[in-house]
């Protein structure tokens, strides 16, 4: 059984830095691409980011390019996201999801596993 936990959320200024973490058990977590994915209440869910398994390479949407990075620990089994300069724009619930195939994926249906979501609210 493959289960992935979200941990790192809360209230934070507008211009603040946040780190969420992912810790994902179950299965060799090499064997995973992993990705970011968020959505706001009434708002579709919508790709953040995404690491290829071996964490060589990765992806990030337009809107967080160049105020996130995404990483992972593979020892630790776990997924990180660094959402520095943060926008009342990125309030949401942010996913972790894991595909199972060397390479991640823009699209939510493409994963196979998710977390519960973990609240990132941004004020000013």
């Amino acid at each position: 059984q493959v289960r992935l936990v979200e941990s790192g959320g809360g209230l934070v200024q507008a211009g603040g830095s946040l780190t969420l973490s992912c810790v994902v058990s179950g299965r060799t977590f090499s064997t995973y691409a992993m990705g970011w994915f968020r959505q706001a209440p009434g708002k579709e869910r919508e790709f953040v980011s995404a690491i290829t398994r071996s964490g060589d390479s990765t992806t990030y949407a337009d809107s967080v390019k160049g105020r996130f990075t995404i990483s992972r620990d593979n020892a630790k089994g776990t997924v990180y996201l660094r959402m520095n300069s943060l926008k009342s724009e990125d309030t949401a619930v942010y996913y972790c999801a894991a595909r199972v195939n060397y390479y991640p994926s823009t699209n939510s249906n493409d994963y196979n596993y998710w977390g519960q979501g973990t609240q990132v609210t941004v004020s000013s």
